[in-house]
């Protein structure tokens, strides 16, 4: 440190001395601007104007004007932005000749304000500091650099040599990274540090003729290294260096303050030294750097001469090939490559004159200073007076006052000598003060004072400056104290001229150089040709503008689509996987069915492809004609596809194609949509047509061209609006109803209704418009009874004869025709075997439900039940008696078709006529419909017929009862939605008002302070959300926590919601982030990179090279950038595939690329990490979560680390595969968990979830898997008998849980409501053993009752949940489960189709006490459960139970079928329905 005392003062950073307190507008920091104080730049124009070309009165030298500057280089610096950067442009005037000569009134002068110390500016008391970014000392940091490793840099360690280049007696150039200032050439446009010589100054560069100031002084060191290293050949090279330096820094010394200053100021000295004064603070003024030192502008010439030692003025040859007499200044700033020979600089400026000592500025400053890249030229004494401002200078007037000046008090008073050569100048400076003297600046009265040199203010600023210098430096060379040298190389130093240093640096002999260099008088060596003027000289280059973005645009835009195509790729990538999946299932299937298919094709004739649109694919068919004269289609499964009955045709239309290799068939057949084959070659066309010859009726044969054949075909799809048509007509003259629901043809064209109106309907599409298989035996019965004219086609009015029966018909004439049906032989009896296919014919609809011995055993139940056991054969007043029951059935039993719903009105006038017969109208079959059958079966009334009167409110009355019950269902959810959620808003929203106040202090309005708040909010938000999403899926934190107290504030059983929540949000916001990082990106690409190096100080230097990095950089070249373009590539496939089409088709696809969250959460720490913007924070929030995920993670792993052995394994029908395997020791579960099991004989490891069907109580575990998808498929593969054979043992598993769901919680309700769909009925199979076993040996459970429905497609689809429930009804004593089965393959109650199998299951049910599909005592339904009409009934039943549990597993259809009946029930006032529900 220099000054011991006060290390700070001088020092790098240290703050400027103000002379007198700070003057800003608001007392703080906000500069005074227009319209208090006038425009810089018209002040400029009217201050500083005025021809160039005259010569210093006092003959300075160019020489010492540049000296000067070398000087104030040493002692300061506050050119370089501050930050964060702060610009207060300058406004052009309108119509300005040089920068606004298309008078738009819309230029700005670029003008960033200076460094300033962070913690100043806060308060009045504290305004706005500046600092210093050199040292204050003159120490020889122009020289040697302000810092140790800046100096280092500079030397060649080697003989206490600075570094030299090319050249040994030049400095080395700057080729990559360098502390140079590197502005760009504003004549040119060069930039870049290439070519910049590298000195301690760090814009030494800043025009050739301060770079030549450097080089003498580099010269001086090696020259003074070089003595000494002669002199004392022992010296190391630190030594050779520290003792070169200190006396070059000396010298330097004594020449600026006794040899330059005395001349600069007109013969005013210093006083003589006192010796080191501690408590002097050499700080550099403000009043100084930003006011008085600038005085030495007003002599700089337009151009500067070179010669050599015999006194040639040598040419200048300019940009454009022509010659100049000098270099033009303008045309010199930051010059690269340079070919000038500095010896010949230095001896020009030695003898050419300087400017005037005036207020006038040459135009090369003044109008064409050197600028930003975005605008190239700018004013000098503009920016100057806009720094005092910045800076907060007092006025002038105040100035004198504090310099013990005589006051001025009028502007004529301030320079007699100008005011009488020029008052009109004084005159016009006052009007733009609006002449108050007081307002007058310091800068532009110090110029107007000034006469043959600086004025008494600034020679005053001037003195006082240099003199704390010299009285607080230390190390200053005259200090005797400080040891550095003896008094004889103190007088020694003394003597030292600049003079000397040239001589001893250049080529120069001592008589080619005057003594005083710093002035040139008569006699002296080598005068000027002539005093230089603008005229002369090369033209100054106009100001250009650049826009940083040009030739970036293209790229920038591609990027962009190609980021937002990152979905689009990985969708098709999962396009791909999913055929590709569905393509090996399918394989898979069709190597399971390979030897049916081979049973199948022997009897194939002739192999084709079907044609059934240009839209559709070919489809591989076979087709064969019988004998019975039927063609038949099979298709690739060997199953009928299409029966055309050719014996009915008159003849027989057959088109061939006579191109394209001859491939191609139709076969119109009338009636029906036309068949097009594709054979492989015309020898089998030709095997075709003469196997349909064969059959005898006429053919009539033409061809075509295949495109024309193409077109004469009648496809099916073409034809479906004609049978659409025709049906939903044919409904509107049976029904009264809306014509635009029933096909009005009012609007028809003629041709088009006569075409439907003569359609006749195949089997098969009669079939399909009732939803039934066209060989199902009961749409045979029908539709030969149907057609009366036996053509094997049903006609408009032949199929309108049957809906007015099916539809209005009385009970009886319903029940006629269902006898006439099943009549085949037409005796007027029903035989037994007639009667048991009319049995089958109805309960094929519920695909087989029955086995045969179950069908004999309901004939002979209704028959006994009858009392006709001893008849072999039936009338129809014995079958009309059967029925007689199920009149009201009857009554409304209609048939229901494919596409056609009910009408309101019809539905209305049933439910009506039902309520008029005091009967209940249930959708569906319920549980009081059976209660007269079954007396031995003691189950609770529980349908009742609802109280509407109660529920019968004001419709805001419901909204509040619904609001409030929303609320109380969802409590916990909404509740914890709120604390998560809040606290990611809570967290954005910091971030955003952080980044959104501090906008006018950082620079962010110049920066899009838009997108820093947009993507700095999502950012904060995004780093909550992830991590925390963790806690969402460690499933056995969860398990753990439920059984605690916990689980009554936190929905543990939404874990998996919240986690897709979070998801969605999480990639939302990343979505918001990354375009917030796109605008954020385009706009550093068009910002100076004065303002990007405060933003990103770790990242990037400012070193005046202005261009900023390109787009591509920030994306490609920077960690945060790769991170987070690699993290959009990763969320695309993640979130893809975890959709829920492709998690289906792809589990393993999900299951892979969500193993990519290791990789993501990797890739965000790193992205965050890097803080190109803010110090990073993803810790605070990543640290908790992440290390409870690990533990849970650790928990898992240790379990599966351990293969459990599989005991017994049964392929059980529908395709379930039920595995028992070995309980692990200390497995402890609850009924209704479920574990994850992985199978590693299927290739990978991917784990899957199952319910537990087995008890807690039970000493092995089962599941029950249902082969459904590719896993669970090949796991059933995996069970066969033959692959046990080929295995010689049952495949182990690897278990992961138990993991525990809302399914537990039955347990704690009196009544619980259980609804399993399909294959959802596992946990309950679990539930139901656990509570039968718990009240079997009498332990205390809240749960007293239990409703069980069971909600299936068909009743063989899941035989295996029969037996379960089978054993659960003998073990249930005290019938505490009432188990409801619901078979959906039919359609509803009053359905013609299911009021038989009612009738069947009811006298089954009153014979046996067990239903005749299941064999259970519980009731089995044909339909849908009526969820609404139940719940209400359980209010009746258990009027004390002030809340019921709903437990619902099964398909999402379900689960919100059974979500929207409890927020239904909610509504109303009475008992509360809570719903857990899980989907597969």
């Amino acid at each position: 440190y220099n000054s011991l005392g006060y290390p700070r003062r001088g020092a790098v950073g240290s703050h400027l001395m103000r002379l007198v307190p700070a003057h800003y507008r608001d007392g703080v920091y906000q500069p005074v601007q227009e319209p208090l104080l006038p425009n810089p730049r018209r002040l400029s124009r009217l201050l500083a104007g005025g021809p160039s070309g005259l010569p210093s009165t006092r003959n300075q030298t160019v020489l010492s004007l540049f000296f000067g500057y070398h000087v104030s280089f040493e002692i300061f610096d506050s050119r370089t932005p501050g930050c964060p950067p702060e610009f207060i442009n300058i406004p052009v005037p309108k119509g300005d000749p040089v920068f606004d000569p298309t008078d738009t009134g819309k230029v700005l002068l670029p003008f960033q304000r200076g460094p300033w110390d962070k913690e100043s500016g806060q308060s009045p008391s504290h305004p706005r500091t500046q600092v210093n970014l050199v040292t204050a000392w003159i120490d020889g940091s122009s020289i040697y650099g302000p810092t140790t490793s800046w100096s280092d840099s500079l030397r060649s360690f080697s003989g206490g040599l600075l570094t030299s280049g090319s050249e040994w007696n030049m400095p080395n150039k700057a080729t990559g990274h360098s502390l140079m200032w590197s502005a760009a050439d504003p004549s040119t446009g060069d930039h870049g540090p290439s070519g910049l010589y590298e000195m301690g100054n760090a814009w030494a560069n800043e025009n050739i003729f301060t770079a030549a100031e450097g080089i003498i002084w580099f010269r001086y060191h090696n020259y003074v290294a070089s003595k000494l290293h002669e002199e004392h050949p022992e010296w190391s090279d630190e030594e050779l260096f520290q003792n070169a330096r200190k006396i070059v820094v000396a010298t330097f010394q004594n020449i600026a303050l006794y040899e330059w200053l005395p001349g600069y100021l007109g013969d005013k000295k210093l006083p003589p030294y006192p010796g080191y004064q501690k408590f002097v603070d050499p700080g550099i003024s403000p009043e100084f750097q930003a006011a008085a030192i600038r005085f030495g502008i007003t002599m700089a010439p337009p151009g500067v001469y070179m010669r050599n030692r015999t006194c040639h003025f040598q040419k200048i040859v300019n940009i454009d090939g022509s010659l100049s007499p000098a270099m033009r200044l303008c045309n010199s700033f930051w010059k690269r490559q340079r070919s000038q020979d500095v010896d010949n600089l230095l001896m020009g400026m030695a003898s050419q004159i300087a400017e005037r000592e005036d207020n006038i500025v040459v135009d090369d400053l003044r109008d064409f200073m050197y600028g930003p890249l975005r605008f190239s030229r700018t004013d000098l004494v503009a920016m100057t007076v806009q720094r005092g401002r910045d800076f907060g200078l007092r006025s002038y007037t105040e100035i004198r006052k504090a310099l013990d000046l005589p006051p001025v008090k009028t502007f004529e008073d301030i320079n007699l000598e100008l005011n009488s050569n020029n008052p009109q100048l004084l005159h016009d400076i006052a009007e733009l003060y609006n002449r108050d003297i007081s307002k007058l600046e310091l800068f532009p009265g110090g110029l107007l004072e000034s006469l043959n040199g600086p004025g008494e203010v600034f020679s005053a600023i001037i003195l006082d400056q240099f003199e704390r210098i010299r009285n607080g430096d230390r190390f200053w060379f005259e200090n005797k104290q400080n040891g550095l040298f003896t008094h004889e190389e103190t007088q020694m130093i003394r003597t030292v001229t600049f003079h000397d240093v040239l001589i001893a640096v250049t080529n120069a002999e001592a008589t080619d150089i005057q003594n005083n260099v710093f002035f040139w008088k008569d006699g002296d060596p080598c005068p000027q040709p002539t005093q230089l003027n603008a005229s002369m000289l090369h033209p100054c280059t106009n100001a250009t503008k650049l826009n940083y973005f040009d030739g970036s645009k293209a790229g920038f835009g591609i990027f962009i689509i190609v980021l937002f195509l990152f979905p689009v790729v990985s969708f098709l990538v999962a396009c791909m996987v999913a055929y590709l999946r569905k393509y090996r299932y399918r394989k898979f299937q069709r190597r399971r069915k390979s030897p049916v298919l081979h049973l199948v094709s022997f009897c194939f004739c002739s192999a084709a492809f079907e044609w059934q649109g240009h839209k559709e694919p070919l489809h591989p068919v076979s087709v064969e004609v019988d004998e019975k004269r039927r063609l038949q289609v099979f298709d690739r499964s060997g199953s009928t596809h299409r029966c055309l009955n050719l014996g009915n045709q008159d003849y027989l239309d057959v088109l061939l194609s006579n191109d394209r290799h001859h491939k191609a068939l139709l076969l119109k057949v009338s009636k029906e949509y036309d068949l097009v084959l594709f054979f492989d070659d015309e020898s089998k066309r030709a095997a075709f047509v003469k196997q349909v010859t064969d059959i005898g009726q006429e053919i009539r044969v033409t061809e075509m061209r295949e495109r024309e054949l193409l077109k004469e075909a009648l496809t099916k799809e073409q034809r479906a609006p004609i049978v659409e048509t025709f049906i939903r007509h044919a409904f509107s003259k049976v029904l009264e109803i809306e014509k635009c629901d029933a096909g009005d043809m009012s609007g028809v064209s003629y041709n088009k209704a006569k075409e439907v109106l003569q359609c006749e309907l195949t089997a098969s599409e009669f079939a399909d418009a009732l939803g039934l298989k066209s060989d199902s035996l009961f749409v045979d019965s029908m539709f030969t009874l149907a057609d009366k004219d036996g053509n094997g086609y049903l006609s408009f009015q032949e199929f309108l004869d049957v809906m007015v029966i099916f539809m209005k018909g009385s009970p009886e004439e319903k029940s006629k025709m269902m006898f006439s049906m099943n009549d085949i032989s037409g005796t007027g009896f029903l035989s037994k075997e007639e009667f048991a296919r009319m049995l089958r014919s109805f309960i094929e609809i519920s695909n087989g439900a029955l086995s045969k011995s179950q069908a004999e055993d309901g004939i002979e139940a209704m028959m006994q039940a009858a009392g006709f056991e001893d008849k072999e054969k039936l009338t129809w007043e014995d079958f009309h008696f059967l029925l007689r029951d199920h009149e009201k059935e009857l009554q409304f039993a209609q048939l229901n078709v494919k596409g056609w719903r009910k009408p309101e009105g019809v539905l209305h006038l049933c439910r009506k006529q039902v309520r008029e017969q005091d009967t209940q109208y249930p959708l569906y079959q319920s549980l009081m419909d059976l209660n007269i059958f079954r007396s031995s079966v003691n189950t609770p009334n529980v349908y009742v017929k609802p109280k509407r009167e109660q529920y019968i409110r004001n419709p805001i009355q419901k909204k509040i009862q619904h609001f409030k019950r929303f609320i109380e269902n969802y409590r916990r959810h909404i509740v914890c939605f709120i604390v998560v959620y809040g606290i990611a808003a809570g967290v954005a929203l910091e971030r955003c008002y952080y980044y959104g106040l501090q906008a006018d202090s950082t620079g962010f309005p110049e920066t899009s302070v838009v997108g820093i708040i947009v993507s700095r909010g999502s950012a904060a938000a995004i780093s909550f959300l992830f991590p925390y999403m963790l806690l969402t899926v460690c499933r056995n934190l969860i398990t753990l926590c439920r059984e605690t107290f916990l689980n009554r504030y936190i929905p543990f059983d939404a874990a998996i919601d919240f986690h897709r929540f979070m998801a969605m949000t999480a990639i939302l916001l990343s979505v918001v982030h990354s375009l917030g990082h796109v605008v954020n990106i385009y706009i550093f690409s068009i910002s100076d990179l004065s303002i990007l190096s405060c933003l990103f100080p770790k990242v990037l230097s400012n070193n005046g090279s202005e261009l900023p990095l390109k787009w591509f950089w920030w994306f490609f070249q920077t960690v945060p950038g790769m991170t987070g373009v690699l993290l959009l590539f990763t969320f695309a496939f993640m979130y893809v595939f975890a959709s829920h089409y492709f998690r289906r088709i792809s589990f393993q696809g999900f299951w892979i690329t969500h193993y990519l969250y290791i990789v993501v959460y990797i890739l965000v720490i790193v992205h965050g990490s890097f803080a190109l913007l803010q110090e990073p924070r993803f810790y605070i929030y990543l640290i908790p979560p992440a290390l409870l995920f690990l533990l849970d993670k650790l928990i898992s792993l240790s379990r599966k680390k351990l293969e459990i052995p599989v005991v017994r394994a049964e392929l059980l029908p529908s395709g379930v595969t039920h595995l028992e395997f070995k309980r692990p020791q200390g497995f402890v579960y609850r009924s209704g968990q479920w574990v994850r099991i992985a199978c590693l004989m299927l290739g990978t490891d991917e784990y899957h979830p199952f319910t537990l069907t087995s008890a807690p109580h039970e000493e092995t575990l089962s599941l029950h898997i249902r082969a459904v998808g590719p896993w669970t498929s090949q796991l059933r593969d995996l069970y066969t008998e033959e692959s046990l054979l080929e295995l010689g043992a049952y495949p182990k598993l690897y278990l992961d849980g138990p993991f525990g769901e809302g399914h537990q919680e039955w347990t704690d309700f009196e009544v619980s409501v259980l609804v399993g769909g399909g294959i959802g009925v596992t946990p309950f199979t679990s539930i139901l053993k656990d509570l039968v076993f718990k009240s079997s040996i009498k332990s205390k459970i809240q749960c007293k009752k239990v409703y069980f429905i069971w909600v299936t497609r068909t009743q063989r689809q899941f035989e295996w949940v029969s037996d379960i429930i089978r054993e659960v009804e003998e073990m249930d004593t005290q019938e505490l489960v009432s188990v409801h089965t619901y078979i959906t393959q039919v359609a509803e109650k009053f359905d013609l189709r299911t009021t038989m199998l009612y009738v069947c299951e009811r006298h089954f049910q009153k014979v046996w006490s067990r239903s005749l599909f299941t064999g259970l005592r519980s009731v089995t339904h044909f339909g849908r459960p009526p969820l609404v009409s139940f719940f209400s009934s359980l209010q009746e039943v258990h009027p004390e139970v002030g809340k019921f549990g709903v437990f619902s597993c099964g398909p999402p259809g379900l689960t919100k079928n059974v979500e929207k009946a409890c927020q239904q029930m909610n509504k109303r006032d009475q008992a509360h329905f809570l719903h857990h529900y899980e989907n597969f």
